[in-house]
């Protein structure tokens, strides 16, 4: 402590001492004048440029603020109707078909509506008198009556020939017979 700078921290005890090799007693004590390294940084530099970074962020966020409130007088000022041509006041929605907002929601309504009508007598078309019945005894009535028609047999179309098969690319119709 001759030059009245702080050399470290205190040196360790006689027997510490003893026990350590050279290496390691090479860095028990600061040389003085050893602090920082004063070509790489300087604290003043620094400091100025935190200051300047400082007062650079409040004057942007001011005349941030003062933009804003300038922004929404003008908006407050103008409320007449920005298209003139415009006939009404109302949003107006794009042509259908539009998206769904809940198509989640949308299709368990859906269903419930069906599984209700399935269950459930009511009228189909009033005029014509149709009605809906529920599927449980709709399926009891076929079965009574007995006999359930795919399609209507068409006179106008002739049954399809013995032996002949329809190919997989002839959507069931038969092939003519031709003569050879």
């Amino acid at each position: 402590m001759a030059h009245g700078h702080d050399t470290g921290p205190a040196i360790a005890s006689q027997e510490e001492l003893a026990n350590a090799s050279h290496a390691d007693l090479e860095y028990l004590v600061n040389p003085p004048g050893t602090e920082y390294e004063h070509t790489d940084a300087s604290v003043w530099t620094i400091f100025k440029f935190g200051v300047w970074l400082v007062v650079s962020a409040l004057i942007i966020h001011a005349g941030l603020g003062l933009l804003y409130e300038l922004y929404k007088q003008q908006s407050n000022a103008a409320q007449v109707q920005p298209y003139p041509l415009a006939t009404s006041i109302e949003p107006r929605q794009p042509p259908a078909p539009r998206l769904q907002q809940f198509p989640s929601n949308e299709i368990t309504d859906f269903r419930l509506k069906e599984e209700q009508k399935l269950n459930s007598y009511g009228w189909a078309n009033k005029d014509a008198g149709t009605v809906h019945i529920p599927i449980d005894e709709a399926m009891k009535l076929v079965l009574q009556k007995g006999t359930l028609q795919a399609r209507p047999e068409n006179a106008a179309e002739p049954a399809p020939t013995p032996g002949l098969m329809p190919s997989d690319s002839s959507s069931g119709r038969v092939m003519e017979r031709r003569r050879q």
